[in-house]
């Protein structure tokens, strides 16, 4: 029997309240949890919407899935995979999965992933469990508090506790927003790490404050 005999493909479309993220290894990003009017659910997401995703949205937000739906024929499991996450209207009672997007299409929301831009923070993960915390975490977690307001980057980047990245011996453990990862972080090695990955804000920054002297 062929996977196609297996599996019964199909579009789907719902709306629900956005509960929380799913994370595997502490820092990466699956999926999505939402509060349907069906019940709870668990929506994976495409590739390229975990790499381009806000990570800054708030819980209870109502959103519109759009993706692809793939039923077991021989267990009746039912996977879900979001290809589009927009904005929903946020009425109750909606949520259907019969639905083809319609109603996302109508109102012609754009995606979060991609009109989250300027206004989104960049998030620093920072793994929060004993064994990192024992190794230096905390001073880590204050050298990046730090560095950040020295810099004039507090509005503009955003630290994350999380949990076991899988790699407690070689703590503390972060990840930069741009996805390179650290092991065994000094606190007195972060710095070095701001300045390298935030280049651009801090050049930004000091244009702002070059232009502000100028006019005065």
């Amino acid at each position: 029997m062929s996977k196609f005999d297996k599996n019964q493909v199909s579009e789907f479309c719902l709306e629900g309240r956005f509960l929380d993220f799913a994370i595997k290894d502490g820092y990466k990003l699956k999926g999505l949890l939402l509060a349907t009017s069906e019940g709870e659910c668990y929506v994976k997401l495409a590739k390229d919407l975990r790499a381009a995703f806000n990570l800054q949205l708030p819980k209870g937000t109502w959103l519109q899935v759009v993706g692809e739906k793939t039923l077991d024929l021989k267990t009746g499991e039912v996977k879900l995979k979001a290809s589009r996450v927009m904005a929903a209207g946020g009425e109750k009672g909606t949520g259907g999965q019969g639905d083809k997007g319609r109603r996302g299409e109508s109102v012609g929301v754009s995606s979060l992933a991609e009109s989250k831009g300027k206004s989104a923070k960049a998030t620093i993960l920072v793994c929060q469990k004993s064994d990192c915390m024992k190794r230096g975490g905390t001073g880590v977690c204050r050298a990046l508090e730090s560095a950040l307001s020295d810099r004039s980057l507090s509005n503009e980047v955003t630290i994350k506790g999380t949990g076991c990245m899988k790699n407690c011996k070689a703590g503390p453990n972060i990840v930069m927003p741009d996805k390179t990862r650290y092991s065994r972080i000094q606190a007195s090695q972060v710095p070095a790490l701001i300045d390298k990955h935030f280049a651009d804000k801090i050049e930004n920054q000091r244009e702002v404050v070059i232009s502000t002297i100028t006019i005065r």
